[in-house]
């Protein structure tokens, strides 16, 4: 292994040096890194969708002007195959450098179709970065493998996800949560209208699609692998007989659907809806923290698991400012960036970094953490439901529309 990464490492200088002799670095030289990284301007392609993100994301930027003189743009996206479309578009057009996108949040099939065309930076650079020595990658199965694709250096893990549930204890007893699909199904039976999910591909709303397939399929064995197209009809079968039970007590009867999660969160506040989800544990702590719902707000799981993954950056292949990405993905995956990201506070989004990893001081910090009134402790949260290979979730999502979009 090490042996390999020493070939790569040569081949790294002429990789990261695209852009012309004078950007040619060695990632294993950090300091090189470093000197090449100052007064490069990173066009950082991320959701920008929720306040606290962009609000993190704004504070990060501030971080690397100060520290390494690298200029950070939030482009912001309400979906990231956008920026897919953009490095696919370039490359195309035989622009290999230079390109428009420089780091971009990923992940599932969105990294996936970035793999398959050869659109991102050199294998093995993220596991190379200073702060990859944190990374939780011997027991987070997520961080080596992203929706069944083995990662294999392309992506620097930023954060965790867990699909969590809330609703509002003053209206709903606790005594009647669902607790699984089904419970889900005879809940919203009993209570027409009050539940409901963003239209997909928003990826809050697919991510429900999948945690209702997982749980019925079959065989989850196959979730695993790439669509079988002989047998897909039959395996989906359970998914959409349940789909087309939930839809007409569904908010407004399934003719519309809450625009995505921050629709939801405020449709919750204002009464519409009892019951919401998000894929970050603290989601509703923070939000009502920051006032936008109440305090008897709270969360629940599913006992037999929910979906989960880990969320990364990644780096086009044609990045204009390849060495201020490698420093704005490092700082990201640093000890001091993942506290703040955890903080209810600020994000709270959970870190992937291992705390038996961490100095004393910082676990200390991260154990001090008032992760939040609304939030379930991580011995609280359940079984984590693997994702299935993005190949399901590009056909279900046709396969969705065409059954319900056109009522939409």
């Amino acid at each position: 292994m090490a042996g390999w990464a020493r070939r790569w490492s040569a081949a790294v200088v002429v990789t990261l040096g695209l852009a012309g002799p004078a950007a040619a670095f060695d990632i294993d030289d950090w300091a090189s890194v470093v000197s090449e990284g100052k007064g490069e301007t990173v066009y950082f392609n991320a959701w920008g969708g929720a306040g606290n993100i962009n609000a993190y994301v704004a504070w990060a930027g501030e971080q690397m002007k100060s520290r390494y003189g690298v200029d950070v743009v939030h482009v912001k996206l309400d979906d990231t195959a956008r920026a897919v479309a953009s490095v696919l578009a370039e490359k195309s057009a035989g622009k290999d450098v230079g390109g428009s996108v420089d780091l971009i949040w990923i992940n599932g099939e969105n990294f996936a179709a970035m793999k398959r065309q050869s659109l991102l930076l050199t294998p093995g650079w993220a596991t190379r970065l200073p702060s990859w020595v944190y990374v939780d990658h011997e027991t987070k199965s997520t961080i080596l493998t992203d929706f069944t694709v083995p990662t294999e250096g392309l992506e620097s893990p930023w954060g965790g996800a867990k699909l969590v549930f809330f609703y509002d204890k003053a209206r709903t007893p606790t005594e009647q949560l669902p607790t699984s699909a089904n419970d889900l199904l005879d809940w919203a039976q009993t209570h027409p209208g009050r539940f409901s999910y963003p239209q997909p591909p928003d990826f809050i709303g697919s991510s429900f699609l999948k945690q209702v397939l997982i749980e019925l399929v079959a065989d989850r064995s196959k979730l695993q692998k790439p669509v079988n197209e002989t047998t897909f009809q039959q395996d989906v079968a359970p998914l959409f007989a349940y789909l087309d039970q939930l839809t007409p007590n569904l908010w407004r009867k399934g003719k519309a659907y809450p625009q995505n999660y921050p629709d939801m969160k405020q449709k919750l506040a204002d009464g519409e809806l009892d019951i919401i989800f998000a894929f970050n544990p603290a989601e509703a702590s923070a939000a009502i923290a920051n006032g936008e719902l109440p305090e008897s707000v709270r969360s629940f799981v599913f006992s037999g698991g929910t979906l989960g993954n880990t969320h990364f950056l990644a780096i086009p292949y044609n990045a204009n400012a390849k060495a201020g990405a490698l420093l704005l993905a490092d700082f990201l995956l640093s000890p001091e960036a993942q506290l703040r990201k955890q903080d209810a506070q600020f994000w709270g989004d959970p870190t992937v970094l291992a705390m038996s990893k961490l100095s004393d001081a910082d676990r200390a910090a991260f154990a001090a953490l008032d992760l939040g009134v609304a939030t379930l402790p991580p011995d609280r949260l359940g079984p984590t439901l693997d994702e299935p290979h993005p190949d399901w979730m590009t056909r279900i999502e046709a396969e969705w529309i065409r059954r319900y979009g056109a009522a939409n």
